[in-house]
């Protein structure tokens, strides 16, 4: 017999070993039922997959923002102390220091739904209901200057609302833009200048000796 047929053979009878093992149930809990399945899949996808029934004004939206939010977040998104903001920093994307914030840089309405709906507000997550959600989605969409004073968000119009930066993000495309820089043979060995060291941190205070640090109660 030759040697392939020989291993054939013993892939087959290892096989055959491992079939009635996998077909025994393990006796380990119980199938997850629709509504515990439900209560996990809340994800919400660009084009609104998975959005619930709903809808909230931006009047509403504000309501509630200042009861859960501004807190953190600034009556007016802000941010307050070093809680992110969610308002302003149109065209700031290419400062130094740009601001990132709900309308000059998230590019989908829908990753708003999702996050406040899945995370906030902080330390009572998943308190709000579908309503309050939508209402709180358009009172940021109404602070970001995207949306009037009387509109009211659904699941109907959510596919109509454009983000200001929705066009900014775009698909991985270094092979294109950055080929010509890569270069065929890599250097391997001796390839870099000798490193020299120009500072260290204890000359720019910035690891205190134990003498000069301040005490700590």
């Amino acid at each position: 017999m030759s040697r392939s047929l020989k291993l054939l053979g013993l892939a087959l009878a290892l096989s055959l070993l491992a079939f009635p093992a996998a077909a025994q149930k393990l006796n380990l809990g119980r199938v997850a039922l629709p509504e515990e399945i439900a209560a996990w899949d809340t994800d919400v996808r660009p084009d609104g997959l998975g959005l619930p029934p709903g809808k909230g004004s931006v009047k509403q939206g504000e309501e509630i923002f200042l009861q859960q939010c501004a807190s953190c977040h600034g009556q007016f998104g802000e941010g307050a102390g070093r809680w992110p903001a969610l308002a302003g920093g149109l065209n700031t994307l290419k400062a130094d220091r740009p601001d990132k914030t709900v309308g000059s840089f998230w590019p989908y309405l829908s990753t708003v739904y999702d996050y406040i709906r899945r995370a906030m507000p902080y330390g009572n997550a998943q308190s709000l209901t579908a309503d309050e959600t939508y209402a709180i989605v358009a009172f940021l969409l109404n602070m970001n200057d995207i949306v009037k004073d009387d509109f009211v968000l659904s699941k109907e119009n959510f596919g109509k609302v454009k983000m200001p930066n929705a066009a900014g993000f775009f698909d991985d495309n270094r092979e294109v833009a950055e080929k010509a820089f890569w270069k065929k043979d890599v250097c391997m060995t001796n390839c870099k200048k000798e490193v020299k060291i120009l500072n260290r941190a204890r000359v720019i205070d910035v690891t205190p000796e134990s003498k000069t640090a301040p005490k700590v109660d």
